[in-house]
């Protein structure tokens, strides 16, 4: 908990914050140890990202919280799907280009790549930048500098918009994989670290990890925790590629330029440190949620592959004889909760919204109102997802029980 507060602090600081401002920040997160983790790097105005913010804000002001601190993966790529995702922002109901980027700079590429200059355009499909009247108002309200990263933009961008619509009692401070990076090189570079001293240090434990996942993606748990790289990600000029722990190195498997690294404390904190590695979702919870007892908040998917997570470092930290560490994991109370698109309107346009209203303010009036069973939709992110229709079946056969070992994690 301590380095991860030196993290916030470090953060808070970055995103403009003073020094008081920025211990204040940690201490919150002391007191109320609640990180929000879903969703990725969207602008705030990106539906999935405002309504999920609001809903968060409710409980913060609620109780009487002065910061919103939240996770937000930045290795993701710039489109989910067909114009969606973080370098896209539906406006009068047209699909803009946040940075005006030709199709060959966004396919397969990294928003947390440092690999040139990004400017906000808001640009359509024909390259006209802000071609309507939202568009314009709001390229007016946007950072009008260059950024070395996509994710730099919309982290500067952020800060930006929540201070000028969003209630000024409540705070946004944003970490990024550049920050959990960070973090975990403080604990690589820490002896007593539980990291450095056993899941690094004895490279055993991480290879019986990679092989629980291997074997949870052969049974009826498969698809949830995915093995798409061994615990970090090499991070190259355009994107990141996986990493493989073969004979006590990590190497890229499938990429255009070789590349290795030690496993081991000292080559890791270097490499994070350095920006040639990042961290993989599993390596980032376990340092901002699993080891110092921190509940996050996350979407429909993270309500099961987190507990898995949790799983995942109960099998290692077990093999290392911690058995402290183990009782502190199992008393934690519902480590993890849906928090991402629990509000979800039917044709949501956030800008148009907030105009309307003139602020975010009335619209936290109006959603507060509303029963959950109305503001949660028609919760198509379960009942249409195909890997939730696969672990009902499991659970329906039995395979699957609330009495499962893995599931024990869930602090259900």
């Amino acid at each position: 908990m301590d380095l991860l507060r030196n993290c916030i602090e470090r953060a808070a600081r970055r995103s403009g914050y003073n020094d008081e401002e920025a211990r204040s920040a940690s201490l919150e997160l002391l007191a109320s140890p609640v990180l929000q983790t879903g969703p990725h790097c969207l602008l705030v105005l990106e539906p999935d990202a405002f309504y999920t913010h609001l809903f968060s804000l409710l409980g913060l002001m609620a109780h009487g919280r002065q910061w919103h601190i939240t996770y937000f993966v930045s290795t993701s790529a710039f489109k989910e799907r067909a114009k969606k995702g973080p370098g896209w922002l539906q406006l009068e109901g047209e699909p803009l280009n946040l940075f005006g980027l030709p199709r060959s700079r966004m396919d397969g590429s990294s928003i947390a790549c440092s690999n040139g200059s990004y400017r906000f355009a808001l640009s359509n499909s024909t390259g006209e930048a802000a071609p309507n009247a939202s568009a314009v108002r709001l390229l007016e309200e946007l950072p009008s500098a260059a950024f070395p990263s996509a994710a730099e933009a919309i982290r500067t961008a952020n800060q930006t918009l929540w201070r000028h619509k969003f209630p000024a009692s409540v705070k946004l401070l944003q970490l990024d994989d550049l920050d959990i990076a960070d973090l975990i090189a403080d604990h690589l570079s820490d002896e007593g670290s539980w990291i450095s001293a056993h899941m690094i240090g004895d490279g055993a434990i991480a290879e019986s990890i990679s092989s629980e996942i291997d074997r949870l993606n052969a049974g009826a748990w498969g698809g949830w925790i995915r093995r798409t790289t061994d615990f970090f990600w090499r991070m190259e000029k355009n994107r990141v590629v996986p990493l493989r722990l073969q004979a006590g190195m990590l190497r890229t498997d499938r990429s255009s330029t070789s590349f290795e690294v030690g496993f081991n404390p000292g080559s890791l904190a270097t490499a994070l440190r350095q920006r040639t590695i990042l961290p993989s979702l599993f390596t980032a919870f376990l340092v901002t949620s699993i080891l110092p007892g921190v509940r996050v908040l996350g979407g429909c998917r993270q309500t099961v592959y987190f507990p898995l997570m949790r799983y995942l470092a109960s099998i290692g930290i077990e093999r290392s004889g911690d058995l402290s560490l183990v009782k502190a994991l199992t008393e934690d109370d519902r480590p993890g909760l849906w928090g991402h698109r629990v509000l979800r309107p039917s044709g949501g346009y956030p800008f148009h919204e907030i105009e309307r209203a003139h602020s975010v303010l009335p619209l936290l009036a109006t959603y507060a109102e509303m029963p959950l069973l109305h503001a949660s939709g028609d919760l198509a992110s379960f009942t249409t997802d195909p890997i939730w229709r696969k672990l009902s079946g499991h659970i329906a056969a039995g395979a699957i029980t609330r009495a499962s070992d893995e599931w024990r994690w869930s602090g259900a």
